[in-house]
């Protein structure tokens, strides 16, 4: 019989470790927990030991100096399945790094070597509640800045990619969202967590808590999961989705990734699937200039279920469609000013001088990143542009652009949606720069696929 697994997820210093703790404490079960730290000196699991009174260290296995949904992927399918050879046990728990991808990790219980001892059960996100407020919640610029977060260690946690979008990826992978140390907001800033939770992630299960106290059933034997389910359940995916569906166009759209072994499933960082033949990008996109807002969730709070309406907390979403290509340096400008009470903004691009290039923007805090993701379909022989249509009979083409497009989905608080549609029509071509040569554009947009180009709000590029 397969071993059930939760994977627990969420930033440095939102309360994993005290949650899984107290996990092992209140609980009889025979539980084994990987810890995955990316620094020297693996804390979490000297923690985990030192408060379960693990004499002998053999129930924790850590895995150091790396990130488990990268360049560990495969140290931790050996690693959990020499774990259920050595050792006798009834449940599995990873409590991933602060910067850890839930879903490459997921993708390896379900479709790697460890889908076949284990049983992934649920994906849990832990967090903090005011550090969440304060970065995402609060009206203006002044009120969300960043308050102080503890440091990454590790070469592996130094990448390109914003912290922000990493731990809003974190909060639209998951069954459940623990929203933690809320003792520290007060209830109306938790109720606004909330809400902006649960038009993030409208999928997951959202519960409130101090201290990381949680009963051992709201995280053991959920049977939440569901791959294809996670996979597409974002806020931002679900604004794209709904608003192809009322267009009548494909919301699903294949782009060539180089040639390369890649699997892109629009969350903007592609990992190599294992034992498969070279694959193409799948984006969430189509076509139209429509647009789409978005509807109410539910919460669960522990004793009682209620609605939060996003509209009470002034929460939007939008989507943004056009098939005129971005001037790559106003588009630039615009992302280094964005508007206050913008929380998210993800979808591709189409960008003037990238005629090849599918570009992923993706903003989350303070930063967007730009992301090559893939290749526009249009950029082909007109032999592989037909072989690839007749695989996508609903694909939407325009006879001189083919399928390129930009398709953003948006969310933000209190915030004048149509003001940020004329700012972002301003950074389309002209009509005169259509006719221009767009290669004497100077262009900050990536070229390489899997190369990244970061924007901080004020300006700051990497």
């Amino acid at each position: 019989m397969s071993v059930p697994v939760t994977v627990l997820c969420g930033e440095l210093g939102a309360g994993k470790t005290t949650l899984l703790s107290g996990l092992l404490e209140s609980t009889d079960r025979e539980i084994a927990v990987l810890v995955n730290d990316v620094g020297a000196v693996n804390v979490d699991a000297d923690l985990v030991e030192a408060r379960t009174d693990l004499t002998t260290g053999e129930e924790v296995l850590a895995l150091e100096n790396g990130c488990i949904c990268c360049s560990l992927g495969g140290e931790l399918s050996r690693s959990v399945i020499q774990l259920w050879k050595e050792h006798d046990f009834d449940y599995l728990v990873v409590e991933a790094s602060g910067v850890g991808e839930p879903e490459p990790i997921a993708r390896q219980f379900v479709r790697g070597p460890a889908g076949g001892p284990y049983d992934l059960d649920a994906v849990v996100t832990v967090v903090d509640a005011r550090r969440f407020y304060d970065r995402f919640a609060a009206g203006s610029s002044d009120e969300r800045d960043d308050p102080p977060i503890p440091e990454p260690q590790g070469p592996d946690e130094t990448g390109s990619r914003p912290l922000g979008d990493l731990l809003l990826e974190q909060v639209e992978f998951c069954d459940l969202l623990v929203v933690n140390k809320c003792d520290l907001v007060s209830d109306d800033e938790r109720e606004q967590v909330v809400a902006l939770l649960e038009t993030l992630q409208p999928r997951a299960e959202v519960v409130t808590t101090e201290y990381g106290a949680l009963e051992p059933e709201a995280l053991l034997d959920s049977e939440r999961f569901d791959l294809e389910a996670a996979a597409e359940s974002a806020g931002w995916k679900r604004a794209i989705e709904s608003d192809a569906d009322e267009s009548g166009e494909d919301g699903a759209h294949e782009h060539e990734a180089d040639g390369s072994a890649h699997s892109h499933d629009g969350d903007g960082h592609g990992h190599s699937r294992e034992n498969h033949d070279p694959v193409h990008d799948e984006h969430d996109h189509s076509h139209g200039d429509e647009h789409d807002h978005g509807g109410p969730h539910g919460h669960s709070d522990g004793d009682h279920d209620h609605t939060h309406p996003p509209e009470r907390y002034g929460i939007e979403v939008d989507t943004y469609h056009r098939r005129r290509p971005f001037h790559p340096q106003r588009l630039a400008a615009f992302l280094a000013d964005l508007p206050d009470g913008l929380v998210r903004a993800k979808g591709l691009c189409w960008i003037a001088g990238r005629e090849k290039q599918a570009i992923t923007a993706s903003y989350a805090g303070s930063e967007t990143s730009l992301e090559v993701t893939g290749r526009w379909i249009a950029s082909f022989s007109e032999e592989r542009q037909a072989q690839y249509r007749r695989g996508q009979p609903d694909l939407s083409w325009d006879e001189e652009w083919g399928d390129r497009e930009t398709r953003l989905a948006v969310i933000g608080r209190n915030i004048a949606m149509e003001d940020l549609q004329a700012r972002l029509d301003g950074c389309l071509l002209t009509d005169e720069e259509m006719e221009a040569d767009w290669t004497a554009f100077e262009n900050p947009a990536p070229t390489g696929m899997g190369e990244t180009v970061t924007v901080s709000h004020g300006g700051t590029n990497s």
